[in-house]
């Protein structure tokens, strides 16, 4: 530990203890010996103005406290030891591969600061360059629809300032362009893109929009409609996936033992019930109002799942499994039947 570090870890003692901390003690947690951590504190109390006492009844140091609830006192700057800063990189970088672009302007003087730093803060290990964060921290997104950085940025400010916004929204299923007035509730990270949950006027009622899809974005005057986040809640979380709605059934779904392996240790759903029936596997019952994306998720597990319950649910599956097999056997059949006979003149 070098001084930096020492500085920083001594303050952090301090901050957190409101009873004297003895000089053994210190010595213990900053890995020093009496002379070290007597200069520590001297540094401080002469660079810093730290206001470091010694209480003489009580054998130990501690912050003197400028009033009779608060002690404050705060380290200049920012201070962060070397794998704070690692995992404020690590941070960084995952953000910039879920939102490309989001902060470049404004992060690269502060990742320079850090580059600096970092040098003196990692001993003996000449590898320990921030830069290897890009080639050893990797997110794999799939089928990601990147949200433009401007829409990003203007749709998080009105959520802050609780202020409506004018969207014009493509929805895919209809592919139709609408313009709505909305006042935005919450923005959602699900599934590798960004959702805003918002009150729509247009509508009146809460709906989800995928940031992709809206283009151009305009801050209007009125404040935000203000919805209670248990309504939200309510809402948004009560059935399966992103289909918001009410429950409206349960989906009984029983997994074959090789896949229980997995989803045993699964979270589909906050109010999921889980079963083991005997002879292996796992029953799983989950709320559902809108069974679109329920029955994606059922399907990618192909033979090692099927849906017990409710009927509706389980003839949809078995639809959609006969059109599948349906088209993979007309393919196959016109695959054949276009397949060039074999030259046999040689």
């Amino acid at each position: 530990m070098d001084r930096f570090e020492r500085i920083l870890t001594l303050h952090r003692i301090l901050t957190d203890r409101r009873t004297p901390v003895s000089r053994r003690e210190l010595e213990d947690q900053l890995g020093s010996n009496r002379s070290t951590v007597k200069r520590t504190i001297d540094d401080m109390r002469t660079h810093l103005n730290a206001p470091i006492v010694y209480r003489r009844d009580s054998n130990g140091y501690v912050y003197e406290k400028t009033d009779s609830h608060h002690i404050w006192f705060e380290l200049p700057g920012l201070w962060f030891n070397s794998d704070e800063l690692f995992a404020l990189l690590t941070s960084h970088t995952l953000l910039s591969r879920i939102q490309p672009g989001l902060l470049d302007t404004y992060i690269q003087p502060f990742l320079a600061r850090i580059e600096e730093q970092l040098p003196r803060l990692v001993h003996g290990n000449d590898k320990a360059d921030w830069r290897q964060i890009n080639d050893r921290v990797r997110i794999l997104q799939q089928a990601a629809r990147p949200a433009p950085v401007e829409s990003f940025q203007q749709i998080v400010g009105a959520l802050i300032r609780r202020q409506r916004l004018k969207i014009l929204y493509h929805g895919r299923e209809r592919d139709k362009h609408t313009e709505r007035v909305v006042s935005p509730q919450r923005l959602i990270y699900y599934r590798d893109n960004w959702y805003l949950d918002a009150w729509c006027h247009l509508r009146e009622g809460l709906r989800s929009f995928a940031l992709d899809r809206i283009h151009p974005v305009k801050y209007e005057v009125q404040a935000a409609q203000e919805i209670p986040a248990a309504d939200l809640d309510a809402h948004y979380t009560a059935a399966y996936g992103i289909f918001a709605g009410p429950v409206t059934a349960e989906a009984h779904l029983r997994f074959t033992p090789h896949a229980a392996k997995w989803v045993a240790d699964e979270h589909w759903h906050p109010e999921q019930r889980m079963e083991f029936p005997d002879g292996g596997g796992v029953d799983l019952f989950i709320p559902y109002g809108d069974a679109r994306e329920l029955i994606r998720d059922i399907l990618k597990y192909g033979p090692d799942v099927e849906a017990l319950a409710p009927k509706n649910l389980r003839e949809s599956i078995q639809t959609i499994l006969r059109d599948a097999l349906s088209r993979y056997s007309e393919n196959a059949k016109q695959d054949t039947g276009e397949r060039a006979e074999p030259d046999r003149s040689r």
